[in-house]
């Protein structure tokens, strides 16, 4: 039941800093996103507390070093696989204009009204 709490109680501080933002219209913008992260960081403190936050935290960890292991490609391969898409692009785009013109004549055969 504590942890449904905290994690209500870190909703509710996460619209408290949004609340924050918009009732400070007439101050500094800077203060403003002060109001917002305050209430993000304490909603995060919060949420550490709490088994959920505990996991999603471990989640957001083992994502990183996973993203670390991948290999990207080089720039080569990059440019290779855009133009390869790019002529893709075009071929199919071509094939659904002559596919489009095929109907339209179709349709206007049936209706009568070719030329």
């Amino acid at each position: 039941m504590t942890e449904k709490i905290k994690l209500v109680l870190a909703l509710l501080l996460v619209a408290a800093g949004v609340a924050g933002f918009y009732l400070l219209a007439d101050q500094a913008l800077v203060l403003r996103i002060l109001a917002v992260l305050a209430g993000v960081i304490v909603a995060v403190l919060v949420m550490w507390t709490t088994r959920l936050g505990q996991e999603a935290f471990a989640f957001a960890q083992e994502s990183a070093a996973e993203t670390r292991k991948v290999v990207w490609p080089s720039r080569k391969e990059t440019l290779q696989t855009t133009a390869a898409v790019f002529a893709m692009v075009v071929i199919v785009a071509l094939f659904l204009w002559v596919v489009d013109i095929g109907c339209l004549w179709m349709v206007k055969m049936l209706m009568g009204r070719s030329a």
